[in-house]
């Protein structure tokens, strides 16, 4: 995934404008969906990450071949929904979690649907760190080094935050009396 976000970006920095193009394409949905976690609303999330990709064509930041742009680009995201975050000092609750859910499938189990807006809303009701972490390893596929890179935390910090996060949503998933054998 970052191989081809890196080529392109160099591509767009050699003056491709269709490259830039595909990143937007490619990067904005999981992006949106990452500051979410943070900000709890979703025009607000899809606004950063505009944000976040101006800030990219703005610094023009070159890259080396070890780094990965993925990595990078989320660390802006974060950094911006911080920022927001620090200037709205407020959670605004999300009036349309269908907007979240949607994968881009139609579902017709009523059940399966209702059991995965139950587990969101465990995830949701978790501390933001956690949510933070676990969107990060499981959705966007991120190691816990690269989390820790983009958290700005030590491995040993990640470590510890992943462990007590699953814990945790275990722990919320028991109470509302969702078994693992239902996911």
């Amino acid at each position: 995934m970052s191989d081809k976000g890196l080529t392109q970006y160099e591509a767009y920095l050699r003056g491709d404008e269709y490259a830039l193009e595909e990143l937007v394409h490619r990067y904005s949905d999981p992006l949106i969906r990452y500051i979410y976690c943070f900000v709890q609303d979703a025009s607000t999330a899809e606004e950063l990450m505009e944000d976040t990709i101006v800030t990219l064509i703005m610094k023009r930041k070159r890259l080396d071949t070890g780094d990965k742009l993925h990595g990078y680009l989320y660390k802006i995201a974060r950094n911006k929904a911080i920022d927001h975050l620090r200037w709205r000092k407020r959670f605004v609750p999300l009036e349309d979690l269908q907007n979240v859910l949607s994968t881009g499938s139609l579902e017709d189990d009523h059940a399966r649907r209702a059991r995965d807006e139950a587990v969101y809303a465990c995830i949701q009701a978790l501390p933001s760190q956690y949510r933070q972490i676990l969107h990060l390893t499981w959705f966007e596929g991120f190691s816990l080094p690269e989390s820790a890179k983009i958290m700005g935390k030590s491995a040993k910090q990640i470590y510890n935050l992943h462990t007590r996060a699953k814990a945790a949503l275990k722990s919320t998933l028991i109470k509302e009396g969702i078994d693992h054998e239902d996911l």
